[in-house]
């Protein structure tokens, strides 16, 4: 898919509306220019969540979320970036003319997404007719109620060889089409006949909810295989997609979690226990292209496979998959021959929630496995370390990594250091962790009424960036004492140095949220919807002088009374020092001056 171009996302971002969006998730009571309501990303008692709809932004000075419009979406519905701009753009009637991409192929993708709909059509129309009494019956067997069983979209293919493409036909369906989306397929008389048969289907949908494949199911013991996928197509990667996202993305945001099982009934098992964050892979391993998509929307996975030795093979190679790209992974252990879909039907609902809730460390769990098979000898230490040690190698983040190195000592009676060794030859050949990943560096606080002086000053440069001259920005450098909104006020300084204004003669705050280092935007963000320190009656270019003079005046003070001291020493050079002090007394009396 080709790359959105600059003047779309701009559009998108300029015709949203930012108060009518939250809306729809946040109850929103105006407060002057801004519009107030409790943080959708933290729970708080006092509203402290601010949208502003001149600069269409929201800002929480709670947990100091913030951004536009597009980023609330990626934000709350656990969309990417591109995902949030399509979504918002279908909403506004704004076409996405994506560039890198040739109008043909995408002319074809829709094609192909109005094909697998139609059948989506089909298959849940014969669920409800007659001959689908049979998969009626076996979803009920399964515990599905009709809710469930609409709510995820579940059909039921005929055991025909040629309904669906009969239906296709008389929808008018190019048979290419169908073929390329995997629908069915070209026997060797040159006819087509159905890929799914017999079978109860569910759809699989990419994460605006489209269709773009099927999962089907056979009802039969003696059918095989047990599960069949439509094949791939331009619209359908078994790598990437993941059964049940679009359904997934807000409980996720809620729980702070995923939990990825191996199958479609799995989901829909954790779904009936109230545990709606579950997705599947669709007949594949767990892939790269999975761990980047879950990483991008949640930090947490939790890991339910079967309790069999292949369903635990299946979650260590998981593991493997998902510690590189960062997240923190922690695995159920379920009783050994049962699914989730078995642990529910036997345990309940409750059981099953908590059994997830409680879920171990995935490391932890699997050196707990390796135990079990015995540790006592040299030879079954060095074999429980090296079974472990390409796990604990995989952890991306250095600290998290030495302790489980250090634990994994710890379980099998072994010395750290060879645990060590072990994991750095496992790591050999892959990229070192940078020491400096580490490195904190703090900046001085100013006290409580510094601090608010200066964020003022940010605030009124907010609004005002013109007032910056070069002198005064040397000023603020040399006067102020160190904190973070004095950082903002000199990057500010620098923004409008650099032209980064807006038309209204403010700074343009996407142009500097791009270019601020990270820590720095949410403090933009905050000063931005403040209004409450700004006092109307005093003209900004006062108050600014006005405040700055003060740290001006200190800083004589201080420097006064240094002069003072080294006037004091034997060795003094008296006539110098009275040089610099006479120079000292006029600035004292041209910042009287200016201030006054």
């Amino acid at each position: 898919m080709g790359r959105i171009p600059e003047d779309t996302i701009q559009e998108v971002r300029d015709r949203a509306d930012i108060v009518a969006l939250i809306g729809r998730y946040v109850e929103l009571k105006q407060s002057g220019r801004n519009w107030k309501g409790r943080c959708p990303f933290h729970e708080e008692k006092t509203p402290s969540f601010n949208v502003n709809p001149d600069r269409g932004i929201f800002h929480c000075f709670g947990c100091q979320k913030g951004g536009n419009a597009i980023t609330f979406l990626v934000e709350f519905e656990n969309l990417t970036f591109p995902e949030a701009v399509r979504s918002l753009a279908s909403d506004l009637g704004i076409e996405v003319p994506e560039t890198g991409g040739r109008r043909e192929d995408r002319g074809e993708r829709e094609a192909l997404y109005e094909s697998i709909e139609t059948a989506q059509r089909c298959y849940r129309d014969h669920l409800s007719a007659p001959e689908g009494k049979g998969a009626r019956e076996y979803l009920q067997r399964r515990g599905l109620d009709d809710a469930t069983i609409d709510h995820f979209g579940l059909g039921f293919a005929p055991d025909s060889w040629d309904s669906l493409v009969g239906q296709l036909d008389r929808a008018r369906v190019d048979r290419k089409v169908s073929t390329s989306a995997g629908l069915i397929m070209e026997g060797r008389s040159k006819g087509h006949y159905d890929r799914l048969r017999g079978r109860v289907t569910f759809p699989i949908a990419d994460v605006r909810g489209r269709t773009i494949a099927f999962g089907a199911r056979a009802m039969a013991a003696d059918q095989e295989p047990k599960y069949l996928n439509t094949s791939e197509s331009p619209v359908y990667h078994k790598r990437r997609a993941l059964y049940g996202l679009h359904h997934a993305l807000e409980p996720m945001r809620r729980a702070g979690r995923a939990i990825v099982a191996e199958g479609y009934f799995d989901v829909i098992a954790l779904y009936r226990a109230g545990l709606g964050e579950a997705v599947a892979t669709c007949g594949t391993a767990l892939t790269p292209d999975h761990a980047r998509d879950l990483r991008r929307r949640t930090a947490n996975v939790t890991l339910l496979f079967d309790g069999d030795q292949a369903g635990q093979n299946a979650m260590e190679k998981a593991l493997a998959i998902l510690l590189p790209e960062g997240l923190r992974v922690r695995a159920v252990s379920l009783p050994d021959g049962q699914d989730p879909d078995d642990f529910l039907a036997a345990q309940g609902a409750e059981a099953l929630q908590n059994l997830v809730d409680r879920a171990p460390d995935a490391i932890e769990a699997v050196i707990r496995r390796v135990l079990l098979k015995g540790c006592t000898s040299p030879a079954e230490k060095a074999d429980a370390v090296r079974h472990v040690a390409p796990l604990v190698a995989a952890i991306s983040d250095p600290i998290e990594r030495s302790e489980h190195a250090r634990r994994l000592a710890i379980a099998t009676g072994t010395e750290p250091s060879a645990v060590e060794s072990v994991i750095r030859k496992v790591q050999s050949g892959g990229s070192a962790e940078a020491d400096e990943s580490l490195a904190q560096t703090l900046t001085p606080r100013a006290s409580g009424g510094e601090e608010r002086h200066l964020r003022l000053i940010a605030l009124i440069l907010t609004r005002h960036p013109g007032f910056v001259t070069d002198e005064f920005c040397s000023q603020m450098q040399e006067v102020l004492p160190d904190s973070p909104y004095k950082r903002l006020a000199l990057a500010i300084a620098d923004a409008a140095a650099e032209g980064w204004l807006a038309t209204e003669g403010g700074i343009d705050l996407g142009a500097c949220e791009a270019q601020f280092e990270p820590e720095l935007v949410p403090l933009l963000r905050d000063v931005v919807v403040d209004d409450s320190m700004l006092d109307q009656e005093t003209p900004a270019s006062e108050m600014l002088v006005h405040l700055v003079g003060r740290y001006v005046a200190k800083d004589l003070e201080a420097r006064e009374k240094e002069l003072k001291r080294q006037m004091q020493e034997p060795d003094a050079d008296l006539q110098s020092l009275l040089q610099e002090r006479q120079q000292l007394l006029e600035r004292k009396r041209a910042s009287v001056s200016a201030s006054s």
